[in-house]
């Protein structure tokens, strides 16, 4: 796992879902923007912990094609959900784990 660091989560999104670059740069870009006015780190807090748990699953590639498996069933609505959001629940919180947080 890099740092959890903009610039280590930036080179590891680079690697690994370069695709995402311009929804990671756009999302710092308003965290810091929104840390500067609410003066408070809070947003910038957000910001590296939303990137580090999504480079966790997408270093992963099985984990993250499971994911988007199971976000497919929960937003297709033709099945009872609870199984499907208890498994993202799952694999959301392994990635926080292995991402440290």
């Amino acid at each position: 796992m890099p740092e959890p660091t903009p610039e280590a989560l930036r080179a590891a999104v680079a690697r690994i879902a370069p695709r995402r670059i311009p929804a990671l740069t756009q999302h710092l870009f308003e965290a810091a923007t929104n840390a500067q006015q609410t003066q408070s780190l809070a947003p910038l807090r957000v910001f590296v912990h939303s990137w580090a748990v999504f480079v966790a699953i997408e270093r992963h590639p099985e984990r993250a094609a499971r994911l988007r498996e199971l976000e497919l069933i929960a937003d297709a609505g033709e099945q009872d959900p609870t199984p499907a959001l208890a498994e993202i629940r799952a694999i959301r919180e392994a990635a926080e784990a292995e991402a440290g947080l």
